[in-house]
Formats: C-alpha cells, sequence, structure tokens
C-alpha cells in the first residue's frame, strides 16, 4: 500500500481501499484476542478540528471488533454536577479495567479545543489544564495503561468542502453541529489552541501522533496501520470450533407456527 507524502496526494479507489481495510480489521481482529488474552489496558484519545474525519475512523477501527473490547466513548456536554466535579472525573470513569480498549471520541482535551476558544472556560482554568495535563498522563501511563493520542489535521479547503457537503446533503445534515460554523469562522484561533496544546502536552511519556486527513480514506488506512504498531502483539492460538448438529430430542413443527405471526412486508 502506498502512503501519502503530501495532501495532494492522488485519491485512494474505493476498492483499493477496502482491500487494505480488510487486512487492517483483521489484524485488529488478532489484536483484540491479544488484550482480552494478556489483559492489556489501553486508551486512544482523537482529537482534531471539526470535520477533520474523526468519527470515520473511530467507526473503521471498531467496526469488525467487539464493542466489549473496543469500547468507544463520546461525552456529551457536562451536566451540572458534572460541571463542579474535577475537571477529569468524567473521564476517568470510563478508563479501561483489563482486556479492554477505550477509544475517546473527543476527551480531556475539550479544554484546551473548543473550550478555550469558545470561552467556555476561564484562562485560569485553561492554564491549569495545560500545566496538570502532562502530569495525569504520566501517572496514567506508570499506572500501567497505555495512552495513544491521535490528531487529525484537515486543511482549510477541505474542511470547507466539508461543511458545505453537510450543509446541501440531507444525509450528512445531521453531523452540523451548533459548534461547526463558529468553528469554521474561528480557523485562526483553533489553530492557536492547537499549537499551544501540542506545544504543552507532546510529550515522550504521552506523545501526539498527527495524521493527515484531507484524504479520509488514506487517513483511516494510515492510523489504523500505526495504531497496530504500538503493541508488540501475536495472535492467540483458538481452540478448533466444531459445529454440533441439531439435536431432534422435543422435535416439532416450529415453522407452521410462525405462519400467521406479523410478518413485515418484504418490500425488497
Amino acid at each position: 500500500m502506498k502512503t501519502a507524502d503530501k495532501q495532494g496526494a492522488k485519491k485512494l479507489k474505493n476498492k483499493a481501499y477496502m482491500k487494505e481495510l480488510r487486512k487492517l480489521q483483521t489484524r485488529l481482529c488478532l489484536l483484540q484476542g491479544w488484550v482480552r488474552e494478556t489483559g492489556t489496558r489501553a486508551i486512544v484519545v482523537f482529537e482534531g478540528r471539526d470535520a477533520a474525519g474523526k468519527g470515520g475512523t473511530i467507526r473503521a477501527l471498531t467496526e469488525r471488533v467487539s464493542p466489549r473490547i473496543f469500547r468507544t466513548v463520546a461525552l456529551p456536554a457536562p451536566s451540572d454536577r458534572e460541571k463542579s466535579q474535577m475537571y477529569i472525573q468524567r473521564y476517568m470513569q470510563h478508563f479501561p479495567a483489563a482486556g479492554e480498549i477505550v477509544v475517546f471520541d473527543r476527551s480531556w482535551y475539550n479544554r484546551a479545543g473548543v473550550e478555550r476558544v469558545m470561552g467556555f472556560c476561564t484562562d485560569q482554568q485553561y492554564k491549569r489544564f495545560l500545566e496538570l495535563c502532562p502530569e495525569i498522563e504520566r501517572y496514567i501511563v506508570e499506572g500501567g495503561i497505555k495512552l495513544i493520542k491521535y490528531w487529525l489535521e484537515v486543511g482549510n479547503d477541505e474542511q470547507k468542502r466539508r461543511f458545505e457537503a453537510r450543509i446541501d446533503d440531507p444525509l450528512r445534515q445531521w453531523k452540523l453541529s451548533p459548534m461547526d460554523l463558529p468553528s469554521r469562522e474561528r480557523w485562526y484561533a483553533y489553530s492557536r489552541a492547537r499549537d499551544a496544546m501540542l506545544q504543552a502536552t507532546d510529550t515522550e511519556t504521552a506523545p501526539w501522533h498527527i495524521v493527515r486527513s484531507d484524504d479520509k480514506k488514506r487517513a483511516r488506512l494510515n492510523c489504523i496501520a500505526h495504531f497496530l504498531g504500538q503493541f508488540d502483539f501475536k495472535p492467540v492460538k483458538r481452540p478448533r470450533v466444531k459445529l454440533p448438529k441439531r439435536s431432534d430430542k422435543g422435535a416439532y413443527d416450529d415453522v407452521a407456527t410462525m405462519k400467521d405471526r406479523r410478518w413485515i412486508p418484504e418490500s425488497f
């Protein structure tokens, strides 16, 4: 598989994309067996501008694996009660137990991004977060949890195109959140917030990995390939499975009993 070295790289055709995605998702299934067997705990953080492709990348990462092992967490805006708690508290309750990988679709880094730009936190809260975050993440990693952080970077023109598609396409209009249009208007404010966040929290203990996401298909493949490379895993041997024959004990005409039930119209 060829990788994109620049934003202008040729678009990946769907057939080639699906072929590579299947290979990677097969390896993800092998990884989940190893995670369950070894009791590994991991957190994956996905951040980026609005319309950067976080949701599609997370779906590609998790759609073929067990949701009991790969848990996706996408928290809504905090309640009044949660606002009164320690900031990190609402996220920590979702941290993984043994044999789990938790995928955060946005995370505690909301404070460094949307909360900072939109004025949802004070300057003191923001500065305190940037000071404490590396220490908290060091505590997480030293506690035995693998922490992997991805920032999806989308360009100005591509973000504009995606927002316009959300406005015009009925199948995408649900993606247009109240924060999308203000985020488009405040492009440079988000850029400054991104730069400050990376400067403060890109550490050796918990580094940021940047994913070029102007081409969604390449971004998904590159991100999953990188994610798999973060684990030194081996396929777990599984016992041979044999499908048992149906027993005739207690047999009856169970097809006839369904004949007059309320079947839905077969329109297709």
